[in-house]
This record gives structure tokens, C-alpha cells and sequence, in this order.
């Protein structure tokens, strides 16, 4: 399980870099208006929806509401819709890594590869220029003694 986790964030690494700049970025275009429409919409003890509309737009269309936001009026509100807006935003961020990660261990790699070899312990047995072509840099020499009879599993593809 623990290699479905370290291939997802391997694999998501620019991905989660600009999830963290649009988070950001929400937080500052979205969330402030609308904690300070929230706020101005519940000045009167109770919250008035036909205010907060009235509120909303324009607090979208100025960019002092990030100011507005941050001051002692309001920052209560910034900072109870940013929670929500956050807790959301991790929802959304958790499904679609949920949604990347790996089906099992052996994803991405190709069937047929040297992949399983490391170092190039496989250059024991096998050559890295000539002789009867296995893989792309794997050749099986024909100057080797003992058995070099080669079954091919799979079909040939010319074109």
C-alpha cells in the first residue's frame, strides 16, 4: 500500500504545486468577498441573504475586499469561510489523487522491459549491443556457449 502513496505523490509532484498556488489564490479572489459579504450580511444580528447578494458582486469586482477582510470587523468571517472553503477544496484535492493513484505495483512499467534488473545485472548474461534483439538495449549473444534458443511470447509489429 505504502508504494500506491510515494507513486502517487511522485507522479503528482507539479500537480500539488499548483494546487497549493490555487488554493492560495482562491483564498484571496473568492474567499474574501464572500467572508466580507457574509459579514456585512449578518451586521444586523441575523443573517440576510437578499443583503449578502447585494453584497457579494461588487465585493468580487473590488480588489480592496482582501483588506476588508483582514480587518477586526470581518476576519471572524474570513476566517469560518476560509475553514469551509479549505475543508472542500481537500475534499475535492483527496478524490481526484484517490483517482491517480496506481491500479497495483507494476503500473507504468512496460511489459517486456529490463525494469526489473538494477545496476545492470542483467549485462551478466546478456549483451548491450549485438546479438539477438530482446528489448530495446537487451541483445542475447550468439557467441555465448551453452543454450541461446529465444521464445518470443507476444506478436512483431512492423510498420
Amino acid at each position: 500500500m505504502n508504494y500506491k502513496i510515494s507513486k502517487t505523490l511522485k507522479d503528482n509532484k507539479n500537480s500539488l504545486i499548483i494546487i497549493a498556488v490555487l488554493w492560495i489564490f482562491f483564498a484571496i479572489v473568492l474567499v474574501a468577498p464572500i467572508g466580507v459579504s457574509v459579514g456585512i450580511a449578518n451586521q444586523s444580528g441575523s443573517f440576510d441573504f437578499n443583503i449578502f447578494l447585494e453584497k457579494l458582486f461588487p465585493e468580487f469586482l473590488s480588489f480592496t475586499s482582501i483588506g476588508e477582510a483582514l480587518s477586526a470587523d470581518y476576519i471572524g468571517y474570513f476566517f469560518k469561510t476560509l475553514l469551509y472553503f479549505s475543508i472542500i477544496y481537500l475534499v475535492l484535492v483527496f478524490i481526484g489523487l484517490f483517482r491517480s493513484k496506481p491500479k497495483h505495483e507494476y503500473t507504468d512499467i512496460e511489459h517486456g522491459s529490463s525494469d526489473w534488473s538494477e545496476g545492470g545485472e542483467q549485462y551478466s548474461i546478456l549483451s548491450k549491443s549485438k546479438g539477438i534483439i530482446l528489448s530495446k538495449h537487451n541483445y542475447l549473444p550468439v557467441d555465448k556457449r551453452g543454450n541461446v534458443n529465444v521464445l518470443v511470447v507476444g506478436r512483431f509489429w512492423f510498420w
